[in-house]
């Protein structure tokens, strides 16, 4: 099992984040795992983006080119990403945002209207979990139960009462991935 992921959108987005959740599930599930964020000068607004491997092997180098799968929460991140897709990946479009819909057949396109969905669940930072659960239904990667777990682990203290509703968060995005893979 091998996942090369790419996250990416504007600084504030919780692009990093995301990256973050998904490198300390890995680490919970004894998986091999590395975690490179990259941002511009201007953290807020500027791109962010980082680099997630989950691997059952030794990973041998965190760089990547052909991303297996890619989440992206903006339109400069939509055509930086969609392009260099491996073949048969999953692209994770913030469809509050990214109008643009992947030509591609090779790759699997699942829009998500996350900011909606954040916003429902009454706070719009968490658009980014209600990405990384569509991810996870998608690929698989890591099971939800322990996105929980590091959520209650690594959410900071003034963070903590946001816990069920990122919960929530995660489980809605993976909902609606299943719910578009059938159609």
């Amino acid at each position: 099992m091998l996942h090369e992921i790419i996250i990416s959108g504007f600084g504030g987005q919780g692009a990093l984040f995301a990256g973050q959740l998904l490198a300390y599930g890995a680490l919970e599930e004894k998986r091999h795992v590395t975690w490179i964020p990259s941002y511009g000068p201007e953290m807020r607004g500027g791109t962010a983006n980082c680099t997630v491997i989950i691997s059952d092997e030794e990973i041998g180098s965190p760089l990547v080119r052909y991303p297996s799968a890619a989440i992206v929460m903006n339109p400069p991140s939509f055509e930086r990403f969609e392009p260099v897709m491996k073949k048969g990946g999953v692209l994770i479009a913030n469809a509050s945002l990214v109008s643009s819909v992947s030509k591609r057949a090779d790759i699997r396109f699942i829009p998500v209207q996350a900011n909606e969905i954040a916003a429902e669940l009454g706070g719009a930072q968490m658009a980014n979990v209600v990405m990384v659960g569509a991810l996870l239904q998608a690929t698989g990667a890591l099971a939800l139960e322990t996105l929980d777990k590091v959520l209650e682990e690594h959410i900071s203290a003034r963070h903590r009462a946001k816990i069920p509703a990122n919960k929530q968060a995660l489980r809605r995005g993976a909902a609606l991935a299943q719910e578009l893979a059938r159609v």
